[in-house]
């Protein structure tokens, strides 16, 4: 893909239609229950039949994607694991022994790893998508993190996984990461595109102590002082200061728009791709469904500039799309009682005000 290619993409991203929000409105308010009495997973229902263009929306084939890359930022001290970490995760994910594979198997949901920056040789790793870049992006708090064209590389990945799983028949996504310092990473984003100061963009992320949080946000200042990311310029606030795993992940929330295909976003980092994303088409924003607000400080933040509310508050900070997990199933719920439940003529239930 090319930066022109990307940039068209973005601009066919269309918002969900009126006319689609307003006659599922029409069947939630049919059905046997009283108006607004299931909550937010109504507007849920009604968001998710507009994207789909049906007022009985239907998941019938879920898949989670977890996203891995490294970052050069390590070298800083920013993360309380050794950025070896990420290839024995990626291991793990693919021998079915980590935390997403557990809640993957939950929620009868298919899961995907894709290598797209891994300071690792995984020549010969099956059930890997092999889409590597290059070995880990350079350190953010010196250069830029990436070239723009690797940046664009990344994106474009992203946007054949997306094709990929439409292709598939896939009903419903759900993205997730792992990448040791990725954290910095997403923090340096939000405060590149929010304005933050960087004390108030980290976090303690995999659990560093007061002295790699106040590493953390030198880091990030350094970066933004080196590189100085324009904030009118989401793909040069990513290709700067973002990893490969978050550029990939802006690329899924873009071809899935594209595509009308929902996704599930996990939690931190991945919602600091969301924002890339919408930067760069602010309608995808209708195909996001926040899984939940995680125990990083700053995600809250990230949230509020995304203006969408997140579907549960576990204190969660994990990554690799066990949040986004447990937000599919929320998410086929308000599909099953949109589609399933009986109107009160339906029931022979007297309707308000009869």
């Amino acid at each position: 893909m090319t930066e022109t290619e990307l940039s068209r993409l973005a601009g066919t991203v269309r918002p969900v239609a009126a006319d689609a929000l307003e006659a599922a409105q029409a069947r939630l308010d049919k059905l046997t229950k009283p108006p607004g009495s299931l909550g937010r997973l109504e507007s849920v229902a009604r968001r998710l039949a507009a994207v789909q263009g049906t007022t009985r929306p239907a998941i019938r084939k879920k898949r989670i994607y977890t996203l891995a890359g490294d970052h050069g930022v390590t070298e800083e001290g920013v993360s309380a694991f050794p950025r070896e970490v990420t290839p024995q995760m990626v291991l793990n994910f693919l021998r079915g022994g980590a935390a997403i594979n557990v809640l993957a198997r939950h929620v009868g949901a298919e899961i995907v790893v894709v290598d797209l920056g891994v300071d690792h040789d995984f020549q010969g790793v099956d059930g890997l998508v092999h889409a590597k870049i290059r070995r880990g992006t350079r350190n953010l708090s010196r250069e830029p993190a990436m070239a723009r064209d690797e940046a664009v590389q990344a994106v474009g990945v992203g946007v054949d996984l997306a094709r990929r799983a439409a292709e598939d028949g896939i009903d419903l996504l759900a993205v997730g990461e792992m990448g040791i310092g990725n954290t910095t990473a997403a923090s340096a984003i939000l405060a590149a595109l929010g304005g933050l100061d960087p004390e108030q963009a980290v976090g303690r992320g995999t659990g560093v102590d007061d002295d790699g949080l106040r590493r953390k946000a030198d880091a990030v200042r350094r970066a933004l002082a080196v590189n100085r990311p324009d904030p009118s310029d989401p793909l040069d606030v990513l290709h700067k200061v973002g990893g490969f795993e978050i550029a990939g992940m802006v690329g899924i929330f873009l071809g899935a728009a594209v595509r009308r295909l929902p996704v599930v976003v996990d939690g931190f980092i991945s919602s600091s791709a969301a924002l890339v994303a919408v930067r760069m088409a602010p309608a995808a924003e209708d195909y996001l469904f926040l899984s939940h607000l995680s125990h990083e400080r700053a995600h809250a933040r990230l949230l509020d500039l995304l203006d969408r509310d997140p579907l549960l508050v576990l204190e969660m900070r994990l990554g690799e799309g066990t949040g986004a997990a447990l937000g599919l199933t929320l998410v086929e719920a308000a599909a099953r009682l949109l589609s399933e439940m009986a109107t009160f003529s339906e029931a022979g239930v007297a309707s308000k005000g009869a």
